[in-house]
């Protein structure tokens, strides 16, 4: 009789957990958003609602998309939109929509030697920088801050790479930061991470240049293509990304400020 107690007991654990499994999704997302602190934010309200967890993990763009080509994730939640299309062309990822939006800023040592400050675009302040030989941090990690960057430096018709000056870490945002800021040097960061972590890591550096209309830094969410990946969550995933691009997400997302007040993204679901 005892036996028999037991083993129901525990097939019924196992149902238990396999119940929590199955309401489970996994976010392959960026560094930026896990920064800022807005998935701390919204998932606990999204969960609630649903009853479906998400676990994050926070790498790169680069990175966080080669982990939904191999279906190691049902979401990517990512900022470098050609890469993104691209990947939706190919078919690893199916229904990607913009979710929202802030911006790229140039941070640099208070002091700012170079005088970086007052310039109005980001490849003006970039070639000032090279012909200066300032240091330079660079994530260098195929992250979608990492593709601006690149791309700036592409319209300055400078190659960075293997001067004495340009510093690749393989860092995600807040590491890049605090590296930068030991180094004395200059970094393209997203608004939404500085202003987050700035106070916390004591940076003794400042926003050099914004307003550059190249600096904008589109969000986009797309679930992995379940004919790739048969194990994927799709129905469960969709509800997730339906949510985020609906009235409340929408709202939700705009509501998200850090300790000062100050908005981190601007939601632009379409």
């Amino acid at each position: 009789m005892l036996r028999t107690i037991v083993l129901v007991l525990l097939m019924f654990q196992f149902t238990i957990s396999q119940s929590d499994a199955d309401t489970h999704i996994r976010c392959a997302s960026t560094t930026s958003t896990q920064n800022s602190g807005l998935f701390d934010y919204i998932l606990p309200i999204f969960e609630k609602k649903t009853g479906i967890k998400v676990d994050v993990v926070a790498v790169g763009t680069g990175a966080a998309l080669e982990i939904g080509k191999r279906g190691d994730a049902d979401i990517v939640f990512v900022h470098a939109k050609e890469l993104e299309l691209k990947a939706v062309e190919e078919g690893y990822f199916i229904g990607r929509h913009d979710v929202m939006y802030n911006d790229f800023v140039i941070i640099g040592p208070a002091e700012d030697s170079i005088k970086i400050k007052g310039m109005k675009t980001a490849s003006e302040a970039f070639r000032k920088i090279a012909v200066s030989a300032h240091p330079f941090v660079s994530r260098g990690d195929k992250s979608g801050t990492h593709t601006k960057e690149l791309a700036i430096w592409k319209k300055t018709a400078i190659e960075p790479k293997e001067q004495k000056w340009y510093l690749e870490v393989g860092q995600g945002m807040e590491k890049t930061q605090r590296i930068a800021n030991e180094k004395r040097a200059y970094t393209l960061t997203d608004r939404g991470t500085w202003l987050a972590t700035k106070d916390k890591d004591n940076l003794d550096m400042m926003i050099v240049l914004e307003g550059d209309p190249a600096l904008f830094n589109q969000y986009g969410v797309m679930v992995v293509n379940p004919d790739k990946h048969k194990h994927v969550k799709y129905k469960e995933a969709m509800e997730f990304i339906n949510w985020l691009i609906s009235k409340e997400g929408q709202e939700i997302i705009a509501s998200f400020r850090d300790k000062n007040g100050n908005q981190l993204f601007i939601p632009n679901a379409k």
